[in-house]
């Protein structure tokens, strides 16, 4: 149990790098998706680095953080093969490594750096009217969501798959 809420801490660390290199040096409309449709209006392309490099150490970091995730799932999977775990185990491990996750998601990201802090609105300024005022974010059937219903699923599915090969 202590190593699935290490990896999930891990896990939520490595997301929030990703999320960093995205907004504040990569500045890709593409890595702006989930954001909701009348803020993708407003975006302005970003055609100058916010300072020299800024491109590149983004997608060294963005890369870095991918093989971070990477490797929880690596280490989540080869522990339970280690452990003998069956599919309530796997299943349990993925199903609270995602939990913890989308909850940090839901309070951190959506609730602090985009309402309280404006993280986003300060490196995009022109969406600042579609976030103000807002008490949470704008995505919460999304999120419910994915916490309810999809990354349940998920975990079920790699639950699965892992007892295949054990």
């Amino acid at each position: 149990m202590f190593l699935t809420i290490f990896l999930a801490i891990v896990f939520c660390a490595a997301i929030t790098m990703l999320l960093i290199s995205a907004v504040t040096m990569i500045q890709n409309e593409k890595f702006l998706s989930s954001a909701p449709k009348e803020a993708l209006e407003l975006l302005k392309p970003r055609p100058d680095e916010p300072f020299g490099g800024a491109r590149k150490m983004g997608w060294v970091i963005m890369g870095m953080s991918i093989l971070i995730i990477l490797g929880i799932g690596a280490v989540s999977i080869w522990d339970g093969f280690r452990c003998g775990y069956g599919f309530r185990q796997f299943f349990t491990r993925f199903v609270l490594i995602f939990t913890i996750y989308k909850l940090y998601d839901m309070t951190f990201f959506d609730g602090f750096l985009l309402c309280k802090a404006r993280f986003f609105q300060f490196y995009y300024p022109e969406v600042a009217p579609v976030y103000n005022n807002r008490k949470y974010g704008y995505n919460l059937k999304s999120q419910l969501l994915k916490l309810l219903v999809i990354f349940p699923a998920a975990s079920a599915l790699a639950a699965w798959l892992c007892t295949l090969f054990k």
